[in-house]
């Protein structure tokens, strides 16, 4: 493809001593992104590996090295930490999204290729991080979530993004009904989530040294040539 598309990598948490938040006047404490950084960090890691049901905020605490009560005073509840853990890295996928997605339509009208790699790419990049991967694990498990948590999340953070790709993938592949492209894209989105989710599957399959965890691109390669396959039918 010629034109640009972006992607966007997961921020690894520091290794480093968590400091300690101070007050000053009734405001936010002291280092209070730092803080609140290391909070949504070690959350996420706890949501991805334990789900929403099975972490506690005395596992997010004691993983962030913070009190329960300093995360009270940022995200309110496990509920309100669960959704800024989500939408932290989700909204930012989507945005990217829909840049990669402009920039082709400002060119013309994009292939299906084309709307695939624009559409993976934001996503695939994470893998190239320890945080990128609980993310992906995280957004995964998502869909196994009860429906008041999973739906409202997913909505937000990707309803708007999803629909505009629905509307490319038409536009793509003239004569196609409504129905048949959204289920195409939300097929796309099962294969890529069971893909990029680090379940080492491959790995077990493959003898030593013929799969690259690590080699990003011939992941996207092999998932778009299967996906094109199908959103072109």
């Amino acid at each position: 493809m010629t034109q640009t598309v972006t992607g966007r990598r997961g921020s690894t948490a520091p290794d480093v001593d968590k400091p300690t938040a101070k007050r000053k006047g009734p405001g936010r404490p002291e280092g209070a992104s730092n803080v609140r950084d290391d909070i949504l960090d070690g959350a996420e890691e706890m949501f991805a590996n334990l789900g929403y049901a099975g972490t506690t905020l005395r596992e997010v605490s004691q993983q962030a090295r913070v009190t329960q009560a300093l995360i009270s005073y940022y995200f309110g509840s496990k509920y309100g930490l669960f959704e800024e853990v989500f939408l932290r890295r989700g909204s930012a996928i989507s945005d990217e999204r829909l840049k990669n997605l402009q920039t082709l339509q400002d060119a013309g009208t994009p292939s299906v290729q084309q709307i695939v790699e624009a559409f993976l790419l934001p996503t695939v990049v994470l893998r190239a991080t320890v945080q990128g991967r609980h993310f992906l694990r995280l957004q995964a498990r998502l869909h196994t979530e009860p429906p008041n948590i999973s739906y409202v999340l997913r909505d937000k953070a990707y309803g708007t993004s999803t629909q505009r790709y629905v509307d490319a993938l038409k536009a793509a592949v003239p004569g196609l009904s409504d129905l048949d492209a959204n289920w195409r894209i939300t097929l796309m989105v099962g294969t890529y989530l069971y893909a990029f989710s680090d379940t080492h599957r491959m790995e077990e399959r493959m003898p030593a040294g013929q799969y690259d965890p690590g080699d990003w691109q011939s992941l996207i390669d092999q998932v778009t040539r299967f996906v094109v396959g199908g959103l072109s039918a």
